[in-house]
């Protein structure tokens, strides 16, 4: 038995040469390695303690995964346009952070198609070796990147007129439930993007040619250490329950599955100071 106690963040996630996802959840000053926990009993205990992920300040409540409320009105990566990146504000003079923004937003974003049990379209900020977090994040079994484009704002601009032919959130419980059938994203990246023509044009008349560069990309697939995907999704709330226990069964997007049909989002409850238990 081995116990882990303290504050956790997300799950910290990369792929190994076989492109298969790899997490390690930060809790105190351990990194637990989840992948060997797969098949395993895990006990987890809530005792009701909260720290902001970003200044530390014990919260009764948790906003936007993780801050409190002080930090949620402040920060500029908690303000609406992280969530609608077209809403972007900074060359109006008013981001909350300037140099947070130009670190962040005035560097280059991907567009991108991934498959998460339906197909979306998303900006990220980093591929790392033809990957992105932010696609195991997302729980996505196939993506490929559509294009770079110059800001942030540039990327919400661009993700606007595809969301006029295709969705821009993954439904978590489709996500969760099994193995999605693959699709020739390819094909469906080059009909995507004839249908935005127009609008991409638009965006290049106002910002100039550099704002858009259409990547040639290759389509790449992700895999997830799963034993076993739930029938029938039941989401554990630690607010409500405090602890659970059981056997890891699999482990996709930022979410645990157990036995019984169980998941938990872990992304959720960074901050929460837990007590984890593995046999």
């Amino acid at each position: 038995m081995t116990l882990y106690q303290g504050n956790t963040r997300k799950m910290r996630v990369s792929t190994n040469s076989d492109n298969i996802a790899q997490y390690a959840l930060p809790i105190g000053d351990n990194q637990i390695n989840m992948n060997a926990l797969i098949g395993q009993s895990l006990k987890v205990n809530y005792g009701g303690e909260i720290h902001c992920i970003h200044c530390a300040t014990k919260t009764k409540k948790s906003f936007n995964q993780g801050y409190c409320y002080r930090c949620l009105m402040k920060l500029a990566q908690c303000d609406t346009c992280i969530i609608k990146p077209e809403l972007c504000h900074y060359e109006q003079g008013t981001c909350r952070e300037p140099a947070w923004g130009e670190a962040n937003c005035l560097s280059d974003h991907f567009v991108y198609l991934a498959n998460t049990g339906t197909i979306k379209v998303g900006i990220t900020r980093h591929v790392t070796d033809g990957v992105s977090s932010r696609w195991i994040d997302q729980g996505a079994t196939q993506a490929i990147a559509i294009m770079r484009v110059q800001n942030r704002l540039t990327s919400g601009l661009v993700e606007m007129a595809f969301k006029e032919h295709i969705a821009d959130k993954t439904n978590w419980r489709t996500m969760l439930k099994s193995q999605p059938e693959q699709v020739d994203l390819v094909a469906l990246k080059e009909s995507l993007l004839e249908q935005v023509e127009g609008d991409l044009d638009e965006i290049i008349e106002e910002y100039g040619f550099q704002a858009i560069d259409i990547t040639d990309s290759p389509a790449i697939d992700i895999h997830y250490p799963v034993e076993q995907y739930p029938e029938k999704v039941k989401s554990i709330n630690l607010d409500k329950d405090l602890a659970f226990e059981g056997t890891l069964l699999g482990i996709k997007g930022q979410y645990l599955m157990l036995d019984g049909d169980r998941v938990i989002n872990m992304r959720k409850y960074s901050g929460y100071n837990l007590q984890i238990e593995t046999a």
